[in-house]
């Protein structure tokens, strides 16, 4: 599938015997973006789903920045480095250790723009319905996890939730005593809502002064089933606790609904990304840890464009922090720079700038 510039539709169902035909036509093209298949068919080629032979397809995670809380979109470095924080602990607190999903059927990707993708090409899972995909996704977020049940171990979300106890507490702490990057009350009430849990400003205010008490988080911590918080209250705390210890970012509507589809198309590894102008790029399983020594860094590696520094642009909104190759600028509306064609094409794909004369 192809995405045109403009306003014109998604060319779709494109067959390319070889990689030379699919080269003509992006050379003819050009289009914004471009996207592969993640399903598998019998006649990939016939123009109608019912006609292609559905025989199976791979497991694919999307984690979009848009959905961190606490992130802002226009502070890009920041974005993509949570991102990858999430993508790491996706593998390595969920997919690996507690589902047993291998590397070596695996491949993992910068999307070119604001996220990362994890495909799981393993011959075992193709088969997996929309609901099987579900069901990891739903484990994965915690949604519906009985805290009272879960064993107090060193396992899987048993761990998490007493890791989050007290980091929910301390944030909670923070938000009380009003201290500088504490979450807001508004914040709070979002990351609960992620988890089914809507909740009013007043209540979520209770619960922010009443979780200040060190005594009630240690009795909540020795005995997961107390109402240390009252029923309404526990069950808030709770909520937090595990959007807080899940991978967030799959709860984002569109983020799952790429992991339940059988029938999904994903970006094109080596293609541009019509929104940023950086390349969909794949990475190194060694590489995806943000923490390691040479971590992958895509506002370095996935930039295509360069050059020298005779761009002139004007940003369009506030509070742009962006950072293209070695180039960093930070500035708001109005604001003009010089900078080199990765940077401007970036900044303009984005909305954020125009050219400026």
């Amino acid at each position: 599938m192809f995405m045109p510039w403009g306003d014109r539709p998604m060319d779709r169902h494109r067959a390319f015997s070889d990689p030379t035909s699919l080269h003509t036509y992006l050379v003819q093209r050009f289009p914004h973006s471009c996207f592969h298949s993640t399903a598998y068919y019998e006649d990939p080629s016939e123009r109608k789903m019912a006609d292609k032979g559905w025989r199976g397809a791979d497991l694919i995670f999307d984690l979009d920045g848009d959905h961190l809380h606490g992130i802002s979109y226009t502070d890009f470095p920041s974005l993509i480095n949570s991102i990858q924080e999430q993508a790491w602990s996706l593998w390595n607190d969920f997919l690996e250790p507690e589902f047993g999903f291998k590397k070596e059927y695996s491949q993992f990707t910068f999307s070119g723009h604001r996220g990362f993708h994890i495909h799981l090409r393993d011959p075992a899972l193709f088969h997996l319905d929309s609901n099987a995909r579900r069901e990891i996704v739903t484990y994965i977020r915690g949604v519906g996890l009985d805290v009272s049940s879960t064993k107090n171990d060193n396992s899987g979300w048993s761990r998490r939730l007493d890791d989050g106890v007290d980091r929910i507490s301390k944030m909670l702490s923070a938000t009380a005593e009003g201290l500088e990057g504490a979450p807001s009350i508004s914040s709070l009430m979002e990351q609960a809502r992620s988890q089914g849990h809507p909740v009013s400003r007043p209540k979520m205010q209770e619960l922010v002064e009443r979780a200040s008490s060190r005594d009630h988080v240690q009795r909540l911590r020795d005995n997961r089933s107390l109402k240390v918080f009252g029923e309404s209250g526990t069950s808030l705390f709770w909520s937090l606790v595990r959007a807080n210890a899940s991978v967030s970012v799959i709860g984002g509507e569109t983020d799952e609904n790429v992991t339940v589809d059988v029938k999904r198309v994903i970006r094109h590894v080596g293609s541009l990304h019509g929104k940023s102008g950086l390349r969909v790029t794949e990475i190194p399983f060694e590489r995806l840890d943000p923490d390691s020594s040479n971590f992958f860094d895509p506002l370095k590696e996935a930039v295509v464009f360069g050059g020298s520094e005779d761009k002139k642009v004007r940003l369009l909104v506030n509070d742009v922090r962006a950072m293209i190759g070695h180039r960093e600028i930070e500035g708001s509306s109005g604001d003009e720079y010089v900078v080199d064609e990765g940077m401007a094409m970036f900044l303009q794909l984005k909305g954020w700038a125009e050219l400026a004369t």
